[in-house]
Formats: C-alpha cells, sequence, structure tokens
C-alpha cells in the first residue's frame, strides 16, 4: 500500500517521506507526524490504516536534518536515542519539514496533520503558524504546555491519557483552560504512547476510540 518518495523543503533540504494511499477515491489527504522514533514500522501501520479509511497518508521522515534514516523501536536504548535527536530538533525547521509535506499533497484540496508524542507537539505548532494547514489532530503531545501561548488557526483536537505521567493533568488543565473552544479527551486509564500497538502502554479500547474521533473531525473539516 505504501511506496518511498523524497520531499523538499523551503531551505533546499531533501527529506525522506513514506505515503500511504486509499484503494479508491481520496475523502482528503493527512500529514503525520512521527514519534521520536522515526518513521518506522508503527509510523507506517498508521499511513496504511489512514488510507484503509480512504486518506492520503503522508508521513515526512522529521529528523533527518540529524540522522538519515534513523528509525528504531522502544527499548530502553531506542527511546534514549530518540529523546536525543528530539532535543537536537529544531521546531522552525520542523515546520519547515512539514510545510514541504503539506505542498505535496495540498493541490488535490484540503490538508489535515496528525501527529503523535514529540508529533503531537509539532502538530500543535503546525496549527498555529502554518496557514495551509486545514485541520490538526493532536495525541499526547508533551510539548503542548510549552507553546500554550500560541493559538491554532484551524480546527484542532487534542487527545491525552489520564495517566500519562509525561503530561500530568495539571497541565492538560492549563491547556485547556487557555484554549476552550479547542476539544480535548482525556482517556481513562491510558497512558503515554497509548494509540502504538508496539508499545507497553498500547491501550486498545482507548486508541479505537481516538481513532474514531480523529477521523470523524477530520471527515468534518476536510470534506
Amino acid at each position: 500500500m505504501g511506496k518511498n518518495l523524497t520531499l523538499t523543503a523551503s531551505d533546499g533540504h531533501s527529506l525522506d517521506a513514506y505515503q500511504a494511499d486509499p484503494a479508491g477515491n481520496a475523502k482528503g489527504r493527512l500529514v503525520v507526524i512521527q514519534e521520536i522514533f522515526g518513521v518506522n514500522s508503527h509510523i507506517q501501520g498508521v499511513c496504511d490504516r489512514f488510507a484503509e479509511a480512504g486518506y492520503v497518508a503522508l508521513a515526512p521522515a522529521m529528523f533527518d536534518r540529524l540522522e538519515k534514516n534513523f528509525e528504531v523501536g522502544y527499548e530502553p536504548d531506542d527511546v534514549a536515542k530518540g529523546r536525543d535527536l528530539k532535543d537536537k530538533a529544531s521546531y522552525d525547521d520542523a515546520m519547515k519539514d512539514v510545510q514541504a509535506a503539506i505542498d505535496a499533497l495540498k493541490g488535490d484540496g484540503k490538508v489535515g496533520v496528525v501527529g503523535y508524542c514529540w508529533g503531537g507537539s509539532v502538530t500543535w505548532l503546525s496549527a498555529c503558524r502554518i496557514s495551509d494547514a486545514a485541520a490538526a489532530v493532536c495525541y499526547y503531545g508533551g510539548n503542548i504546555h510549552d507553546f500554550n501561548n500560541e493559538n491554532p488557526q484551524c480546527p484542532t483536537l487534542l487527545h491525552f491519557g489520564e495517566i500519562d505521567q509525561s503530561i500530568p493533568l495539571d497541565k492538560v488543565d492549563d491547556i485547556q483552560k487557555a484554549h476552550p473552544d479547542v476539544p480535548s479527551h482525556i482517556y481513562p486509564n491510558a497512558a503515554h504512547g497509548f494509540n502504538c500497538e508496539q508499545r507497553g502502554s498500547y491501550d486498545e479500547a482507548s486508541a479505537k476510540l481516538a481513532l474514531g474521533r480523529t477521523l470523524e473531525f477530520f471527515e468534518k473539516h476536510l470534506g
């Protein structure tokens, strides 16, 4: 279902990407922003599932500026490597790379952005800073609170886990108070990474419910 391609950002940087296409006519187009683990098999699977739901799904390799072909699993060493790259990554550069992905899709209509973990934070900033983003869905973005003073310029939906130790509920409450018009869902007994079937924190019920809400949201705003 998927294919690999190369994107070019506004500053000339070339980055790899994975794209999955639906079998029939597309309902819409989505940029899928990775966790700190790269465009690995899980993120490719996320793209494939969006394609099965009728969307063109494109996942840019957001760490290509730091390390080409970075793709790891979820063991402690993998987490350490991913966190190191996240800490080195520039959000300004990330916006350029998201824009490059949007540019690759927008000729066919509206483009939404969806991201997970670090990608959830990148998606929040995309909603705030990129005018071409038509809708955004952020899964457990750990740094959203750091940018709580910025406001999404497109319809935005947030997903959080109730027992996510990296995003305490008081921070979620701060986000909700600062952005009362941004719908957000807190999933009972769900931890960080609850959407990823390859992680110990995977919660199938929460993942299915969040996906259903995400698809309903994109169908409303990208149609």
